[in-house]
């Protein structure tokens, strides 16, 4: 995992009221998929997490920057504590309207042929949005998937999205801190990964080859089903967990 420089988006997430942000953009918002998307609201704050609808979500993109890079593949598999929604499982390749650098080609195997052949993100947010409406976003690090589809539909509506998320990575932060304590450092040791693989392997799940976009949201929904079963409870609020 390459880290990405933190953005203003991501940074201000701990001190927001999401609720009274999802009203206010329900007013607000222009577009009429955004509108919809606001208003169907979200769980309480106080939410136990076994009540929770979830939604795992991962992009793959043609680079780290957000400012020249853009979305190309997009992943959704709805769950819930306890239960994964394969069947109501989503995936797209959207065309990015940017070249892809050959080591992300590498990475995620989409061909510049069937980006070229792709749809334009606009043509599949109907779906996108309607699949993420009224559920909680789960992702393996935030400032992808929260800064990327901000950015993408300032580009073409010219007005953002924004909505919470539990980031997995972020939870395995809490657990295995990267910041060593004075006696670990003259031990030499190192810091735990927080890599989704790495992670997924210290709750003894399988493995699964990363850079596909479905596969990796999958990965994460089954990663924090582990993770709440191991450090939380069904009873846990929401406010617990979510940025």
């Amino acid at each position: 995992m390459v880290y990405l420089r933190p953005s203003a988006l991501v940074e201000q997430a701990h001190a927001l009221d999401w609720p009274a942000l999802f009203e206010e953009r329900a007013r607000s918002a222009r577009d009429y998929r955004l509108q919809r998307f606001y208003r169907a609201g979200l769980p309480a704050p106080d939410t136990p997490l076994a009540q929770v609808p979830f939604v795992a979500m991962d992009f793959e993109t043609t680079g780290l920057d957000v400012k020249k890079d853009a979305i190309v593949s997009i992943g959704l598999v709805p769950f819930s504590l306890q239960r994964i929604r394969c069947k109501e499982a989503a995936h797209w390749i959207v065309n990015p309207h940017k070249p892809m650098v050959e080591e992300t080609v590498v990475l995620h195997h989409i061909t510049h042929s069937e980006v070229k052949e792709a749809p334009d993100l606009l043509l599949v947010l109907d779906d996108l949005l309607a699949a993420l409406a009224g559920r909680v976003v789960v992702v393996h690090y935030r400032r992808i998937e929260q800064v990327f589809f901000a950015a993408a539909l300032k580009a073409r509506l010219n007005e953002d999205i924004r909505f919470p998320v539990i980031d997995t990575m972020e939870l395995e932060t809490r657990f295995h801190p990267r910041r060593l304590n004075l006696w670990d450092r003259l031990r030499r040791r190192k810091p735990a990964s927080i890599r989704l693989a790495n992670s997924r392997e210290r709750y003894h799940l399988p493995y699964y080859a990363p850079h596909h976009a479905l596969t990796d949201a999958l990965a994460t929904a089954e990663l924090l089903q582990a993770q709440v079963a191991h450090h939380y409870t069904p009873e846990t609020p929401l406010s617990e967990l979510w940025l």
